[in-house]
């Protein structure tokens, strides 16, 4: 398999974390989003979005879109499910999911940012203020969620696909040094994520 990668990416880091748990061999194929090379014409005939990641299996068309990608690897890969066992707790965890790639990620995204302060001219300053409002709602439903559950991970007792999209979410908080005191179950179960391999050697600092 080939992943068109790039480190910072939240949506890339998440397809990293599901390869590392399925304990999946890939080759890392880098696409600088700051260097704009996910608009060159090469990169569009694998993704014509011009986005990361995308992901090629062999004899295949590239996969685009991270959650996507993760249900087609737990589909194929049933060992290590990245879903819980029941119908309504898929559905639970799907939701986290979707709370964090839907409603969280598109809005503080890279291209996002860059219009602001391209087209709308908007300065730095105006452009954190968008992106902390984003964090604040979507974090505040996640830990009000997720507080009153006492299992190690967001949906049970071992990692699934709502802790994979919680981790790369808080890493680009810190990157911007948003304020994660108030959300002490996120912070929670980040850590119990970050002592596994999996999470671990996929993290852009690695």
């Amino acid at each position: 398999m080939k992943l068109y990668d790039y480190s910072r990416s939240t949506a890339a880091y998440r397809v990293r974390i599901a390869l590392n748990l399925k304990g999946l061999d890939y080759q890392s194929v880098p696409i600088s989003l700051l260097d704009n090379e996910q608009n060159d014409a090469m990169y569009k005939t694998v993704n014509a979005s011009g986005l990361v990641p995308s992901l090629e299996t062999e004899g295949h068309q590239a996969l685009t879109q991270s959650l996507a990608i993760m249900e087609y690897l737990d589909e194929t890969f049933p060992n290590v499910p990245l879903l819980p066992a029941t119908a309504l707790e898929r559905a639970h965890c799907r939701a986290i999911a979707l709370d964090i790639a839907c409603d969280i990620h598109p809005l503080n995204n890279l291209r996002v940012l860059k219009h602001l302060t391209g087209k709308f001219a908007h300065s730095d300053v105006e452009k954190m203020s968008w992106y902390f409002h984003w964090l604040t709602l979507g974090f505040d439903t996640l830990e009000n969620k997720l507080s009153h559950s006492s299992t190690t991970f967001c949906c049970g007792d071992s990692p699934t696909l709502a802790d994979v999209c919680l981790v790369p979410q808080l890493f680009n908080a810190r990157r911007f040094s948003f304020d994660l005191t108030p959300y002490p179950t996120l912070v929670r179960i980040e850590q119990h994520c970050l002592s596994l391999d999996a999470f671990a050697k996929a993290s852009p600092d690695e």
